[in-house]
């Protein structure tokens, strides 16, 4: 079954926020075909099925840098901090919004998560294989640099001519 919505672009929705993966809901709403206050409303009524690790709501610091990111107007765009859900939040999601839409779009948003965890771990894994390569010619280098520095405190040396007692030229006067 092809998905509604194309998994690119809904893991270009997940961002990296306070250490936790997170799409926020005016972006779930464009994804879900709805306003984001329906939503936000939607979720509101049944805010018992949003603990903390589900959903937070980000700080006046947040939201003052999130705006200055996307340049709301002076007239017009949001006036209160977003909400953001986590991908059990998402999963949440399901269970308020109970359109055919909504089954379908929260299918591909949890494809995209779990697509998402997969690459970060092979991340993860390839990051540690860097990390261990890295260490390990390191220290072939410092052993390396040693012997080219051993090399060359012998070459120095055979160039160094030893100094010889030097034989005067011409006569030694001996005195009586």
């Amino acid at each position: 079954m092809e998905s509604i919505i194309p998994a690119e672009i809904v893991t270009s929705k997940i961002f990296l926020i306070r250490k936790e993966k997170v799409i926020i809901d005016s972006d779930l709403a464009a994804l879900y075909g709805v306003e984001t206050k329906a939503l936000v409303q939607a979720v509101k009524r049944n805010l018992e099925r949003f603990p903390q690790d589900f959903m937070f709501q980000f700080t006046k610091d947040e939201f003052k840098i999130l705006r200055s990111q996307i340049v709301a107007s002076s007239w017009g765009g949001r006036r209160y901090p977003p909400f953001v859900f986590t991908e059990q939040g998402v999963a949440m999601l399901s269970s308020v919004l109970k359109s055919k839409r909504a089954v379908q779009v929260n299918t591909a948003i949890m494809r995209a998560f779990v697509q998402l965890r997969k690459f970060l771990e092979s991340n993860d894994d390839l990051s540690r294989r860097l990390r261990k390569l890295e260490m390990e010619t390191k220290k072939r280098y410092k052993e390396q640099k040693q012997q080219i520095q051993l090399i060359f405190d012998s070459i120095n040396e055979l160039m160094i001519e030893k100094e010889k007692p030097k034989n005067p030229i011409g006569f030694k006067v001996i005195s009586d």
